[in-house]
């Protein structure tokens, strides 16, 4: 097996990895290594977009559903703009695809010409994992291990180094986490309006759910003497 060596005799890490998990493609079955390559093109994309069509009807039941559902909407917002991010990073680095400068490598998919860092796809499926878990925490810890395995696919499938992947699965996890409170701040207003609505409240939350949650506020009484409204606990992870 090709082992990369640094200058002065020192291996590089990054390439032996790739090497022993782009080995494993090599001795297994075709079966598997197509399996493999359909999850790690389209089936955790796929997987992905159920858990959160689960998610939201969890959500749904929550005793803050605007704000659960705020929080899965923010999900693809922030999957998309790690991925306008990810643009300028791959333009700046120009990393090669591993397969164009490493020879003996099992390529799964062919046709990738573009850059390798960052990965794509590991950034858009740590995005929604991470997004998941903001909305609902059991939903969120599935999302981000779909997210780990497609990052374990890409270099198993030969197109990416591991710190593609690395890059990639913190690239996803630092915007969705970073821009979430001005996100939330922004969708949840819009999340209460629409659940509020007649027609479309059904989206936001379900029929049985609690009423939605009402900052506290003063009420007169015909007497007037005033009383708190009382203001449910959020459980976004309901």
């Amino acid at each position: 097996m090709p082992v990369a060596v640094l200058a002065g005799g020192e291996t590089n890490p990054d390439v032996s990895l790739l090497y022993d998990i782009n080995g494993i493609a090599k001795d297994a079955p075709n079966w598997a290594d197509r399996t493999m390559e359909f999850l790690g093109e389209y089936g955790i994309l796929f997987g992905l977009a159920v858990l959160m069509l689960c998610a939201w009807w969890s959500v749904r039941k929550s005793k803050d559903a605007p704000a659960g559902t705020a929080a899965l909407l923010w999900s693809p917002l922030a999957a998309g703009i790690a991925l306008l991010i990810n643009v300028p990073i791959r333009g700046f680095v120009r990393r090669p695809r591993p397969f164009l400068d490493h020879q003996g490598l099992e390529v799964l998919v062919k046709g990738k010409t573009d850059f390798s860092f960052v990965s794509d796809h590991a950034t858009l499926t740590m995005a929604l994992g991470v997004g998941l878990f903001v909305a609902n925490r059991k939903y969120g810890l599935i999302g981000i291990g779909l997210a780990l395995l497609e990052g374990f696919c890409r270099v198993y499938m030969g197109v990416h180094y591991p710190t593609d992947v690395v890059g990639g699965l913190a690239l996803g996890t630092a915007v969705t986490l970073l821009l979430a409170p001005l996100a939330m701040m922004l969708l949840t207003p819009l999340t209460r309006w629409v659940a509020g609505t007649r027609r479309a409240g059904w989206l936001v939350r379900a029929g049985d759910a609690p009423a939605p949650i009402v900052p506290a506020a003063t009420v007169g009484d015909a007497g007037g003497a005033g009383h708190e409204l009382r203001v449910q606990d959020r459980d976004l992870a309901a």
